[in-house]
């Protein structure tokens, strides 16, 4: 509605879309096509594991959109369990320092938005994980 130029994708789709147009001999458009986006938004990363190919491919577009446009991404699974997703560790860790370098994380807790949208609509209700920490207290002598 602003003008902006927004690409959502899965990025298990978009590393396939990588990998067929490095195949076809067209990952150089692919890239450029991604990275003209103002905002690229790719989800359940870190949901599924990826070969060293397809990461490698992914790390090409990340690269490509760093420090010029923006990237949001979607994950059930904190960085510690990116190595999953991206066996190569030294991978895994250069595509984090270029996610996180300038950027914000934002938590929105652990709950499935699903399952509490299932549960409402049936009637019932989720607690709310408190998320706060509370201070230990000090054993009394």
């Amino acid at each position: 509605m602003k003008g902006y130029r927004v690409k959502y994708t899965l990025a298990t789709k978009l590393v396939n879309e990588l990998v067929e147009a490095a195949d076809e001999k067209v990952l150089s458009k692919t890239i450029a096509r991604y990275g003209r986006v103002d905002l690229l938004c790719l989800d359940e990363l870190g949901y599924m594991a990826l070969d060293r190919r397809g990461a490698e491919l992914l790390f090409q577009v990340l690269t490509e959109r760093e420090e010029k446009s923006s990237v949001a991404i979607a994950s059930n699974e904190s960085f510690g369990g990116w190595t999953k997703t991206f066996t190569d560790p030294r991978l895994c860790s250069a595509i984090v320092d270029r996610l996180t370098f300038g950027g914000q994380i934002i938590e929105t807790g652990t709950q499935s938005y699903r399952l509490i949208r299932t549960a409402q609509a049936a009637g019932h209700t989720i607690p709310a994980k408190d998320t706060t920490k509370q201070p230990t207290p000090k054993p009394q002598p």
